[in-house]
């Protein structure tokens, strides 16, 4: 009996290990939907089979979507809105009520794995969100263990911006408004679950908005020669995703949980950009993903400095070129399909396909900062009325923003909302950029090295 008890914890151990090495070597992907021309969730579920990936992450609990999945060997990650957050907190039955809807008629045909509460709630939501996250995590996994789903981790993403100091890693500490009130209970409740948490690594911000003393080669995991030494802990540093990761963990462990699990819930380069934005490109988006991908399904384990040899689980960003993403051009450009399901570039999120086998890239042409004048023009295909209360706004913050397209001024032909709006967007943002002003007007607009002036109408451009 002793012997057999003894193989048989052998077996059980072995098969943890495989099983840790199975869920370490595995990639995802984030299948997000903001876009107007995206495959069905059938074919989406294909497309995402054949680029390797073993997990999918999506930002609700999209039935389509989840009876796509159905019967597949996609690990999945599903997601309690941000909106609902606030009421989940204070309510059992609420709690209990969104898992009966959105997993129990699911589970266990499909895998869900991880249930995220909101998305990047301390970025992207009102303060008075903010102290429901723990209160709501607690009451998902209440309402979980009642049906006794166990298994599904419950966590909640976080970015980069919950942390008041980065660099250098060893420094990293959550801010202070958050790091008591809302990141310390959170740590205790993942680590009393033996969850993870979940983190958004972007190195191309930090090296976009720095590029003179960050270099490419290191955020894409290029460089074989640039290291940097952390001068408190010693510890050193070949790419800046690492920093990153450790500078999180280091402020982890500053508020005493030093052995929380990080996983990697969004990280990814954009493939193109606005004309100011620069180095999002196809090359240093297929460099830095086949890179990180590399890194990611290492066998074994490569881990950071501050965690070396430990798995790093993750999802891509993202699945599709999403076009009603808001925010600057780069936001609706981090797709690694086009919505018509085909590759903006060769990837395998398996790991297992060698650069060689890729087709050429596109030499990048953006890596240095746009030098000259820029406009500001209506974007294609937008909606009318929204356009219109856009130009109204543009003309209404005073300083003549609009006096040229006045009847009989010398803008005001041809007399069309899209015109109007244009000058009036290039007016604006000439006027007051230096006071923050952007060419995005909630994605109505869009910065362009084409001068559209026309006869007797100079629009106003700025400089960069």
């Amino acid at each position: 009996m002793l012997k057999m008890g003894l193989l048989s914890l052998f077996f059980h151990f072995l098969f943890l290990s495989i099983s840790s090495g199975e869920i370490s070597s595995q990639v995802g992907i984030n299948y997000g939907q903001l876009g107007d021309n995206l495959p069905s969730p059938e074919k989406s579920v294909k497309l995402i089979q054949s680029i390797g990936a073993n997990r999918v992450k999506i930002y609700d609990a999209n039935p389509d979507i989840l009876n796509a999945l159905r019967g597949t060997d996609l690990q999945v990650s599903i997601m309690v809105p941000n909106q609902h957050l606030t009421n989940i907190s204070t309510n059992q039955k609420l709690a209990d009520s969104w898992i009966q809807s959105n997993v129990l008629p699911f589970y266990p045909k499909v895998k869900i794995r991880y249930l995220l509460v909101g998305n990047e709630v301390i970025s992207s939501s009102p303060k008075e969100i903010w102290y429901s996250i723990v209160p709501a995590m607690r009451k998902i996994k209440n309402a979980l263990n009642t049906h006794r789903l166990n298994k599904i981790k419950v966590g909640t993403s976080m970015a980069m911006d919950v942390l008041e100091s980065s660099f250098p890693p060893s420094n990293g500490t959550f801010r202070s408004d958050i790091a008591d009130p809302i990141v310390k209970p959170m740590l205790q409740f993942l680590s009393r679950t033996k969850s993870f948490y979940f983190l958004d690594v972007y190195p191309y911000f930090p090296w976009s908005t720095d590029s003179n003393n960050i270099n490419l080669d290191y955020a894409l995991f290029v460089s074989r020669t640039i290291k940097y030494t952390d001068p408190v802990s010693n510890l050193t540093y070949s790419n800046l995703f690492d920093q990153m990761v450790d500078s999180v963990i280091f402020a982890m462990e500053k508020l005493g949980y030093p052995d929380v699990r990080i996983w990697i819930a969004e990280t990814g380069w954009p493939n193109a950009g606005d004309i100011d934005q620069i180095g999002a490109n196809i090359y240093n988006a297929a460099t830095y993903n086949r890179n990180v991908i590399k890194k990611l399904t290492a066998k074994p384990p490569v881990g950071t400095p501050a965690r070396p040899g430990r798995v790093l689980p993750s999802f891509i960003f993202a699945l599709y070129n999403e076009n009603q993403k808001p925010g600057p051009g780069t936001e609706r450009h981090f797709g690694l399909l086009y919505p018509n399901g085909s590759n903006v570039y060769g990837i395998d999120l398996s790991g297992k396909t060698p650069d060689s086998a890729y087709e050429p890239l596109p030499k990048p042409t953006n890596d240095e900062p746009y030098k000259g004048k820029v406009w500001c023009v209506a974007a294609r295909r937008v909606n009318a009325s929204e356009l219109g209360s856009a130009l109204s706004y543009a003309c209404s913050q005073g300083n003549k923003t609009c006096d040229p397209i006045q009847s009989g001024k010398e803008c005001f032909k041809p007399d069309s909302l899209v015109w109007h709006a244009s000058y009036a967007f290039s007016s604006y943002w000439s006027q007051f950029k230096k006071t923050g002003a952007t060419c995005y007007f909630n994605g109505l607009a869009t910065p362009t090295a084409k001068d559209p002036s026309f006869g007797r109408c100079k629009f106003p451009s700025v400089t960069l």
